[in-house]
């Protein structure tokens, strides 16, 4: 048979952990336990204590009634093996929604970040300045420190695409194109694109 334990819970405390015995205990073992116990706790040694003491001196008796008898012994650690076992089905279940519940929070706070930053981005593209990103975001009940937070980076982004394309060398051998021609040799999709698509990871862990 397995036992349970001399005290399971913190709010279940069992009659062995009452005489400060193992639920392995042999008979002999209790008879000591219970003859410690008892003398410590009689209220005739307890004086100024002795309501307390006679509420531990009631139960180390019944618990050492219990445990001295084989039967009554026995239908007590089945029972409470019993609650034992309900017990850990009751905190599995307890757990088991805590962690539900703790999913659907994350999944709703990464909802509505993206709409945040949906948000952020259409309105930067209408040509909005970050103060503005930023005032849309605290209308739409976004936290304000994460309203920051997109904003300066939604911002930093936007400045990051409308950058000029860094000049292209020119070898000696090749003359430079004349100016209408230089207009039509641009290649907008490669500004700047690494930076472009860094920002994305790094700074709103999404890409473009």
């Amino acid at each position: 048979m397995t036992f349970p334990p001399a005290a399971a819970t913190p709010h279940m405390t069992t009659i062995y952990a009452t005489l400060g015995v193992q639920p392995d205990a042999t008979l002999d073992e209790i008879k000591r336990a219970y003859r410690r116990a008892a003398m410590k706790w009689h209220p005739d040694r307890n004086p100024g204590r002795e309501a307390e003491a006679y509420a531990a001196f009631q139960e180390i008796r019944e618990a050492y009634a219990i445990l001295s008898d084989a039967e009554q012994r026995r239908v007590y650690d089945e029972v409470f093996a019993q609650e034992m076992q309900r017990w850990q089905a009751e905190r599995d279940a307890q757990e088991a929604q805590e962690r539900e519940a703790q999913r659907e929070r994350e999944r709703l706070a990464q909802e509505h970040y993206e709409k945040m930053v949906a948000i952020a981005m259409r309105f930067a593209d209408e040509g909005h300045h970050r103060d503005v990103l930023f005032g849309v975001l605290l209308g739409r009940d976004c936290d304000a420190e994460l309203a920051v937070r997109i904003a300066d980076s939604v911002w930093a982004l936007q400045e990051a695409r409308r950058s000029p394309k860094p000049a292209t060398e020119v070898s000696d051998a090749q003359p430079a194109p004349a100016p209408e021609d230089a207009a039509s040799n641009i290649d907008e999709s490669a500004v700047p694109r690494r930076a472009f698509e860094s920002f994305w990871q790094g700074l709103f862990g999404l890409r473009p």
